[in-house]
């Protein structure tokens, strides 16, 4: 079937999440972490994710801003920093305003203009993603930005990805997922999306079930692989 939406992940997807370690490093107040800013963003991430990941299967939801200071204040201790505060504080600041990758804009650009459907479907809270769509100046080129917490629990669960039919009234066969996250790809082809995984580090394709129907190193080729 014709794809007619096209649904993006938001962070690590659109939004560059070691942005936000990487531009605090560059200050000269911070640059403490010059030596070690990729370590905390890499440490910061997968806690991140873990942690979503564990409070959905504890059935204990939170906001994914909850969730992203919680990992945080985890690899900021990993890294030597526990209890920096002011560290703390910039780096949350920064992820509210995370850069978009440079093809973004124009990605979605063409999709619009080929009369494709587009949202962002993300763990995020809702204030977090407004603020990071405004900052990266995306939001007239998104038809909308779907967050779990109108769900209360986390990706994979389905009824995070039943969000998007339930939006534009489409079936999943319909729908082109794209996210940099292999294992979110994978489950969503088990949903029964059609989907891309962006695989920027080139890493092993992860051990599920299911795997992404197309893997990609960035965003440049999506209006094509839609067929807008």
């Amino acid at each position: 079937m014709t794809v007619t939406t096209c649904i993006f992940d938001a962070y690590g997807t659109l939004f560059d999440v070691s942005a936000a370690a990487r531009q605090a490093a560059a200050e000269p107040e911070f640059e403490r972490i010059a030596g070690c800013w990729q370590a905390i963003a890499e440490h910061w991430r997968l806690k991140q994710l873990q942690y979503t990941w564990l409070r959905a299967v504890a059935h204990a939801h939170t906001d994914f801003w909850t969730v992203t200071g919680d990992g945080l204040e985890w690899a900021l201790e990993r890294n030597g920093f526990a209890g920096d505060t002011v560290l703390y504080d910039r780096l949350m600041a920064l992820y509210r305003e995370l850069q978009a990758y440079p093809e973004v804009p124009e990605m979605l650009a063409a999709l619009k203009a080929g009369g494709m459907n587009t949202a962002i479907l993300s763990n995020g809270a809702p204030d977090m993603l407004a603020a990071a769509v405004a900052s990266a100046g995306i939001g007239d080129v998104l038809d909308d930005t779907l967050s779990v917490e109108s769900v209360g629990v986390f990706k994979p669960d389905a009824r995070v990805y039943d969000l998007v039919c339930q939006r534009f009234g489409c079936e999943k066969s319909q729908v082109l997922f794209v996210s940099s996250n292999g294992w979110d790809a994978g489950c969503a082809t088990g949903y029964g999306f059609t989907t891309a995984w962006v695989n920027r580090a080139k890493e092993p394709v992860d051990r599920l079930p299911w795997r992404p129907a197309h893997i990609i190193p960035d965003l440049t080729g999506i209006p094509a692989l839609a067929g807008a």
